[in-house]
């Protein structure tokens, strides 16, 4: 079972501690934060930490699956509250993030939240439309009842996406929803219909229940506004001087400008999207199921949100997206479970059965991080369900009317009272989804290849024979009499070679022990299950630097696998401050063993043997 205190603690820590956090939330698998100085976040080391599957984005989304709401809690508890929002350290930090990336944490700020009242309405009407298929009818009060749920969430939508935009930007909610509430408040709905105008300039007729875009933009400029005022208004006068005016610039904008721009872009967004749809039909499906993986990877399915949240409050359907994310999410399951059958590996076996029943449900983080994208052969199968699910889907055009990941629990999203087919097909669909994907698994899978060793940061270590000791880092392998350090280059410290580091990341290059870790981090001792003990020392005299420029991934005394993160190092660095990198590794204990293989000027790569190490044999043919 998972520390939650430990991990948050590792998580913290890597992600340059309390005073960098500015905020931290979560959604169903990760925990999102906003950083004073996204540079202090060590992402290798965040990888590194036990638990974490995966980390994404330059202010880092650490995927840590299931357990997300007891480590949230926990760094709650470490942080001191709930919602941490302290003062930019580094100002200049937030330039360094790009333009594609405040975007995207802007959308799902915005969007993320308006989720679970979106689902939880949507799949509830749904529900009452299939009681209709078995007899319930529509003007039963309690039916009319019912559904006024979800047709109040989509009608006020405005008011909920000035709620979360207003908190996005940490403006007033009260006053924002005050000036997006303008917008659907009857009387001036119908005046609008009928002709009205502001300052004597025409408002045009637009009805804006259910519109998102025009909201945001309202906020927007509210929230500017907010800020610019409350630096030269008099404090006594604030508290009704600046949302005075504040509203009074902001709503008729929005009625003049701002609302019809926001209107239109909605609508040529979605009609982007409903463009692909119809150029390219039933092959839309199955091209966009078989990218899913890598768009929800880096966090960019977020961007699909706007468009599934404005289709379905302005047309009552959505007939891509959500269909194709039903065939991957299905297969992720199918995947996982077929891991399950086949591995021989019981932590793997745990970790995919989570995740299968994870995915099955629309949640696929888990299984993305902890299976598919780090194995070759389960991505492959993953997507080969993806495509024969989605092609099905496609064909038969299913269509979907509840913005809700797809999966088992969120089946009545395809629900259509006029047209029970969609159910129907949306169900085989799955099915083609999960048995692709399962069998493909079942024939595919290797235990190889680990990919739980590689979500913990291992590297994919294949044909390694006992006793290979592999190499720690890519670069060129180096004779250790070529080393321009006299007590390595004689072999006083053990026999082995070097290597020419081409990357900061320096990994485990046996399966065994840290047995020492010096203090300056520069260096580290590891032994193995066969009793080898290995010197890893990452450049020459580097001692000096007094552990400037290196971080450390493992403490004394840890169970490390081969290719697991050890330390990381910054090459300018130490370079500049006139170090050479070259990293020596020996066996300190060659006395006893002989050392062979060095292939000295190959280049290598993390993971490759290095040189290979065996007992050695006495002259009787006894064992010394």
């Amino acid at each position: 079972m998972m520390d939650y205190k430990k991990t948050a603690a590792e998580i913290l820590a890597a992600v340059g501690g309390p005073a960098n956090v500015t905020h931290v939330e979560h959604c169903s698998t990760r925990l999102r934060f906003t950083l004073a100085d996204p540079g202090k976040a060590d992402q290798a080391r965040l990888k590194a930490v036990p638990g974490v599957m995966g980390v994404v984005g330059a202010q880092p989304q650490v995927v840590v699956g299931n357990d997300v709401v007891e480590v949230h809690d926990a760094l709650n508890a470490l942080l001191g509250s709930g919602s941490r929002i302290a003062p930019v350290s580094n100002p200049g930090a937030a330039a360094k993030v790009g333009w594609g990336t405040k975007l995207l944490d802007f959308i799902v700020g915005v969007f993320q939240p308006l989720i679970p009242a979106i689902a939880g309405a949507g799949v509830l009407k749904s529900v009452m439309l299939l009681l209709t298929m078995f007899g319930l009818s529509r003007q039963d009060p309690t039916f009319t009842s019912l559904v006024a749920i979800s047709d109040a969430t989509f009608f006020f939508l405005p008011l909920l996406v000035a709620v979360t935009t207003a908190t996005k930007l940490n403006s007033n909610r009260l006053v924002a929803m005050a000036a997006v509430s303008v917008m659907v408040l009857p009387s001036m709905t119908a005046a609008m219909a009928k002709g009205t105008s502001v300052f004597g300039i025409p408002i045009p007729s637009i009805n804006y229940a259910s519109q998102v875009f025009p909201a945001i933009l309202c906020v927007l400029l509210l929230a500017t506004l907010e800020r610019l005022l409350t630096k030269v208004t008099p404090k006594p006068i604030r508290i009704f001087f600046v949302p005075m005016i504040a509203l009074l610039v902001t709503v008729p904008a929005t009625l003049l400008v701002l609302g019809p721009l926001g209107f239109w872009v909605g609508t040529y967004f979605t009609a982007a999207v409903l463009w692909v749809y119809h150029t390219l039909g039933w092959i839309a499906f199955p091209l966009l199921a078989v990218a899913l993986p890598f768009i929800i990877s880096v966090g960019m399915h977020k961007a699909f949100i706007p468009y599934v949240v404005n289709q379905l409050s302005t047309a009552g359907y959505e007939p891509l997206y959500n269909p194709a994310s039903l065939a991957h999410n299905i297969s992720e399951s199918g995947a996982s479970f077929g891991v399950a059958l086949r591995t021989k590996d019981t932590e793997m076996r745990s970790t995919a059965v989570s995740a299968g029943i994870s995915a099955l449900f629309g949640i696929t983080e888990p299984a993305l991080y902890g299976i598919t994208i780090q194995n070759k052969r389960a991505l492959w199968s993953v997507l080969a369900g993806a495509a024969a699910g989605a092609t099905w889907l496609g064909l038969t055009q299913v269509t979907s009317y509840v913005a809700v990941g797809p999966g088992l629990a969120s089946m009545s999203m395809f629900i259509n009272p006029d047209d029970p087919r969609n159910i129907v097909n949306a169900i085989i669909g799955a099915l083609i989804a999960f048995g692709t994907a399962f069998a493909a698994s079942l024939f595919l899978w290797n235990d190889a290849v680990s990919a739980t060793l590689k979500a913990r940061g291992v590297a994919p270590l294949e044909d390694v024979l006992p006793g290979d000791v592999l190499s720690p880092v890519d670069g060129e392998v180096v004779a250790l009499a070529d080393v321009a350090d006299k007590v390595f280059a004689g072999g006083v410290l053990g026999q082995g070679c070097a290597v020419r580091p081409a990357s900061g990341e320096f990994r485990s290059p046996v399966a065994g022990r840290v047995s020492m870790l010096f203090d300056t981090h520069h260096a580290l001792g590891l032994t193995t299950d066969d009793g080898i003990e290995l010197l890893l020392h990452v450049g020459l005299d580097t001692v000096r630097l007094g552990g400037k420029h290196f971080t450390v991934h493992v403490t004394k005394d840890d169970r490390v696998e081969a290719g697991q993160l050890l330390l990381t190092a910054d090459l300018v660095a130490i370079t500049a401050a006139g170090f050479d990198t070259t990293t020596p590794l020996v066996v300190t204990n060659a006395h006893d063993f002989e050392v062979s293989g060095v292939a000295a000027g190959a280049m290598a790569k993390h993971g490759d043997p290095l040189f290979h190490v065996a007992k050695k044999v006495a002259p009787s043919g006894a064992v010394s």
